[in-house]
């Protein structure tokens, strides 16, 4: 299990962070080099670059289902996050294009 990603906090709720407006800024500003990083935001602000740039190939399964949750609920319910963060981690919209029909296939329109 070397080559995929610590499993450590995959029984994290997500939910629950998603849901709590609080929790998920606090969350972002990690990711987007903002604000502190409590550890297991550490560790998503360490390889989501690398996950989104190798079609999360050493992500566990629990770790691509939460993938898919936080894209479609950020898309539904936080386009402004979801703007903010495409813009720093996608600028030029290749990963985009790359997983556009992947997110379909699973129900999730990714917005313009």
């Amino acid at each position: 299990a070397d080559d995929k990603y610590t499993d450590k906090y995959d029984k994290i709720n997500l939910q629950e962070i998603l849901e709590n407006k609080r929790l998920l800024e606090s969350y972002m500003d990690c990711v987007l080099g903002k604000g502190k990083c409590t550890p297991e935001g550490k560790e998503l602000k360490d390889h989501l670059q690398e996950a989104l740039e190798t079609g999360c190939e050493k992500c566990t399964e629990a770790q691509e289902k939460g993938a898919e949750t936080s894209i479609d609920y950020l898309i539904k319910n936080e386009p402004e996050i979801w703007k903010e963060l495409t813009a720093h981690f996608d600028p030029d919209g290749k990963w985009r294009k790359k997983y556009e029909d992947r997110a379909k296939a699973k129900g999730i329109v990714i917005p313009e």
